[in-house]
């Protein structure tokens, strides 16, 4: 099977589905997988856009095809044959993703940044191959590079001990940016949160589609290019990240469960930060995430949080 090379309006309308997870996917594998590529734009990008869409076109021995979604935004001229959805404002990066999702009737959904882009033309074949023979494979983090040769940076490899991330191992999340996920997963988890608007959105569906009976890879194989940057350059990272969080456990965790998660990281995040801002916002998200409405609350069972615990991640940090 050829592998890449090593450098790289709602929510969905259909209600989550219920049932062994392996029953729902068997039939995918009959038939060749199609895969739908969404790609989330400010467009203010329009050369860095123009990069990830050929870098689509490129693949090989695999059907795929493209949807720019403009986030409240006018789109830049694009290729011929991308179909475009223009939405009147930015709904935040989870929502986003779901209506393009929503505009699509792959198989396989690839996440793809507009600022990033796929070295190899394999890769959709190798995704397409990976998930036709696993019906059990719910989703596929990626592994991201640095296009101008430096380190793969370890806070993009999405398990607690990184150790090498050059080598493909079982986890409890993914990196929405660079993923695939298989389309009767993404229903059985419910989508992303729309209302999360920015951060954790991938790790609430990621816990979602562990539950409905899936796992998910992080495949080292499958390659995504990406500047490296840093995540506090979003204006509302801290906030966002802390509210977001709190949200993460009321909606998706067992009580005794969330009350660990939560304060265990209130003392990561005591003892990693030393900026006074930083930790002011951090915690007035917090309070936030208290105070406001996190959505249904449809907690793991305990099976399934015996399962992130075996992996290596338990659901308290």
């Amino acid at each position: 099977m050829p592998s890449p090379a090593s450098e790289e309006a709602s929510a969905p309308a259909a209600a989550p589905e219920t049932g062994p997870a392996p029953q729902r996917a068997a039939a995918e594998g009959d038939e060749r997988l199609r895969i739908s590529c969404v790609v989330l734009t400010m467009g203010n990008r329009p050369a860095e856009l123009r990069r990830a869409i050929d870098s689509v076109f490129e693949q090989r021995d695999a059907d795929v095809d493209v949807i720019v979604v403009g986030n409240g935004a006018d789109l830049p001229e694009l290729p011929d044959g991308v179909a475009t959805l223009r939405l009147p404002e930015n709904v935040g990066i989870p929502e986003g993703r779901n209506q393009g999702v929503a505009a699509t009737d792959g198989d396989i959904i690839l996440f793809l940044d507009d600022d990033g882009w796929y070295r190899s033309p394999d890769l959709a074949k190798h995704v397409a191959d990976r998930f036709a023979a696993d019906p059990t494979l719910g989703a596929l983090s990626f592994r991201i590079a640095d296009p101008d040769g430096g380190p793969d940076q370890r806070r993009h490899v999405p398990r607690l001990r990184v150790g090498d991330p050059q080598r493909s191992s079982r986890v409890t999340t993914f990196l929405g940016g660079a993923c695939a996920v298989r389309r009767t997963a993404f229903e059985a988890g419910g989508g992303l949160p729309g209302e999360f608007f920015y951060a954790h959105e991938e790790t609430d569906l990621a816990w979602r589609i562990l539950d409905a009976g899936y796992h998910i890879d992080y495949d080292a194989e499958a390659v995504m290019y990406h500047p490296a940057v840093a995540p506090t350059r979003h204006a509302d990272f801290y906030r966002l990240n802390a509210r977001n969080r709190v949200w993460l456990a009321r909606r998706n965790l067992p009580w005794p469960l969330a009350a660990v998660y939560l304060a265990d990281w209130v003392a990561i995040t005591l003892l990693r930060e030393r900026s006074g801002p930083a930790l002011r916002a951090w915690f007035t998200g917090f309070k936030e995430g208290w105070r406001t409405d996190a959505g249904p609350r449809t907690p793991i069972s305990w099976s399934t949080a015996w399962r992130m615990t075996r992996l290596g991640r338990p659901p308290i940090i």
